[in-house]
């Protein structure tokens, strides 16, 4: 039997809150979640340090090599010893996509599973945790060159309202400023007629928890502020200068999204200091509102809110 607490603890800000879940006879998978600046890092490590377990990133940008400062991975020093998988996987001039995390995942979980230790996936990207879990039906639909050239002219307003009319729902989640994953799930779109989410969970020998941690609004908008202005002391200009210097087009960091978008408009000098601050930060709150979208329709997130 395996039997979780989680009282008085940082994430619970000193309340009374209690989870106490005990299950039978079944490997273990702890999935925490939430939108971007609520701490899920430091609880995964927290809890692979009790339960023997090792961290799987679910972030669709943090798979890429020597974005550091701008995605806010883990360091070495944050992980306390706690092996991390999933993390600098790909070059960013390469598309690591949904379909690679998957299999690369699926190995990577049935591995720990068979040390006997406990996965416990953390991420933001709720897309990439429910296709790892088996809970989104992942289309067989291939490449289509002669299509993606075609849209590849659109703008990513113009994918996006392409994507709302066509598949309302999918266009609800969905990273709005990411064109790469808009066209995607247009190719898909033009073969299944929407992108498939399905709605029922996969038969699995595992159980599985999944803690959300999020903050009252006026408290998250402070803390991604407090954290774009300590990547910014720390280097993430010159991070992104590096970068650009060994072949990361600025094309390729607008196809990135959020911080690199912005970043490449700050190198090529069409905005300033204080204008990339603003912009990310108003970017960056409308990607808490998609997160939290993605993940409110999930009841079997037991959520942890900060006062």
């Amino acid at each position: 039997m395996v039997r979780i607490a989680l009282t008085r603890t940082p994430w619970a800000a000193g309340s009374d809150y209690l989870h106490t879940m005990s299950f039978k006879n079944k490997s273990l998978v702890i999935a925490i979640i939430g939108p971007t600046a609520t701490g899920k890092s430091d609880l995964a490590v927290d809890l692979a340090l009790r339960l023997n377990g090792e961290v799987i990133s679910a972030d669709s940008r943090q798979v890429y090599k020597g974005l550091n400062l701008g995605t806010g991975k883990i360091t070495k020093k944050e992980m306390r010893g706690v092996p991390h998988h999933l993390l600098d996987m790909a070059s960013p001039k390469t598309r690591f996509s949904v379909s690679d995390f998957v299999e690369k995942g699926e190995k990577v979980l049935k591995d720990i599973l068979a040390r006997g230790k406990t996965p416990i996936i953390c991420g933001g990207t709720g897309f990439y945790v429910s296709a790892l879990l088996g809970e989104i039906v992942m289309p067989e639909v291939p490449p289509n060159k002669v299509l993606r050239k075609a849209l590849s002219t659109l703008t990513r307003e113009e994918l996006f309202a392409l994507l709302k009319k066509k598949d309302p729902k999918r266009a609800k989640t969905i990273d709005k400023d990411n064109p790469v994953r808009l066209i995607r799930a247009l190719e898909i779109i033009e073969v299944l007629g929407e992108v498939p989410i399905s709605e029922e969970r996969k038969k699995s020998s595992c159980s599985v928890i999944k803690i959300g941690l999020d903050f009252p609004d006026a408290l998250l908008k402070e803390r991604i502020e407090r954290r774009i202005i300590s990547r910014m002391k720390k280097g993430m200009v010159r991070e992104t200068e590096t970068l650009h210097t060994a072949g990361l087009s600025y094309s390729r960091m607008e196809e990135l999204g959020l911080e690199y978008r912005f970043l490449a408009q700050l190198l090529q000098k069409k905005i300033t200091k204080e204008e990339f601050i603003e912009h990310l930060k108003n970017e960056t709150w409308h990607y808490v509102k998609r997160q939290r979208t993605w993940f409110k329709k999930d009841k079997e997130v037991r959520w942890i809110v900060r006062k």
